[in-house]
């Protein structure tokens, strides 16, 4: 009897299937419920937003297991932390750089601990990037910079791709050339932007800008425009293009990762992706891929790739563009190191 009230619970057996990070916190939503669930994603940004949406509208048939499995997981991560001293601010600098990584938390503890924010700005991350781009279209080239400088990397490279050939080479060289920007200029260009959306005052100290800004807006745009961008720097300043050069991670760097880093990364990329991707990568990049799998995985993978037909070059890129974006995302959160060219990146989240 004693024995059976002392007893421990078990714990959820592990699945079978690997279950992607974003597939968890889609059935972790799906399982608070839709008021619950709508009060967390008013705190994620609308990339998480649309991954996760993406991947609640992509599930069918959850098993009562993997539910289980999730919800114990997420109790496990959060059951050792506290509230207790959040009102810290060394406390929560510490704590949304390791979640965040420096980039991402140093803008978001301006806004949390100086106490201002960005509303007008962080409204163009909702929009689409050709609606972004007939926004500032009109505006002073500085005014284009730092706004592209502002918006995540691959919207950025969206909305260049909207603007002329000589309006875009001009953005690009500011951007790279951009390191801040003072309070009082960010919060006028914040209260203009305000006023077509929803009204608002703000003010931010923030970094943005800089030649690996520029690497990683460069590193989202389409083939043929980074290429023609990339040559235009070249023939204005050699030893900028060559410092963005140098800066920039192509899918090609895959294999400049460690054996361990890319087995993470591999966990994280579905397979129908992965295909499509290998079809236009070179020798060294899929032996990469293919050593670092299990046998049978990789006799698998290499008959789909002799199964599967001609692709077009833009899905190919599409594809890899997705895994780079994936690998670069896994390297802001310190869980791998990129190597050769994105290697800062890893280490500066370590």
């Amino acid at each position: 009897m004693t024995d059976e009230n002392n007893r421990q619970p078990e714990s959820p057996q592990k699945p079978q299937r690997k279950i992607p990070r974003v597939e968890q916190a889609a059935i972790l939503l799906m399982s608070l419920g839709e008021n619950d669930a709508a009060e967390v994603l008013k705190h994620m940004g609308p990339k998480e937003v649309q991954r996760v949406g993406v991947a609640m509208a992509q599930m069918k048939d959850v098993s009562k297991d993997d539910v289980t499995y999730v919800l114990n997981q997420f109790v496990e991560a959060v059951g050792g932390q506290t509230g207790l001293g959040v009102g810290n601010d060394d406390y929560i600098r510490t704590m949304l750089t390791q979640a965040l990584g420096d980039d991402k938390a140093s803008s978001l503890i301006d806004r949390i601990l100086i106490g201002g924010n960005t509303t007008g700005l962080d409204t163009l991350k909702w929009m689409e990037p050709r609606a972004v781009g007939d926004i500032i279209r009109y505006e002073h080239p500085q005014i284009q910079a730092i706004v592209i400088s502002y918006l995540d990397p691959d919207q950025a490279a969206e909305i260049l791709g909207t603007l002329d050939d000589k309006v875009r080479l001009d953005v690009m060289m500011r951007v790279a050339s951009l390191e801040s920007i003072q309070p009082q200029a960010l919060q006028e260009l914040n209260d203009i932007l305000e006023k077509q959306f929803s009204g608002g005052s703000a003010a931010q100290t923030s970094r943005i800008g800089g030649v690996k800004r520029a690497a990683d807006i460069m590193n989202f745009m389409d083939r043929s425009v980074e290429g023609g961008l990339m040559d235009s720097i070249k023939d204005m300043d050699p030893d900028l293009a060559s410092t963005i050069e140098d800066l920039m991670f192509v899918f090609d760097n895959l294999k400049d990762i460690d054996d361990r880093g890319i087995q993470a990364l591999l966990r994280e990329v579905s397979s129908e992706v992965l295909v499509v991707a290998l079809k236009g990568a070179d020798d060294a990049v899929q032996e990469k891929i293919f050593k670092n799998m299990s046998k049978r995985a990789a006799e698998l993978l290499q008959d789909d790739l002799e199964a599967k037909g001609p692709v077009r070059v833009s899905e190919v890129e599409s594809a890899q563009k997705d895994i780079i974006t994936i690998a670069r995302r896994m390297a802001e959160a310190g869980e791998i190191t990129l190597g050769g060219a994105g290697e800062e990146i890893g280490r500066a989240h370590v």
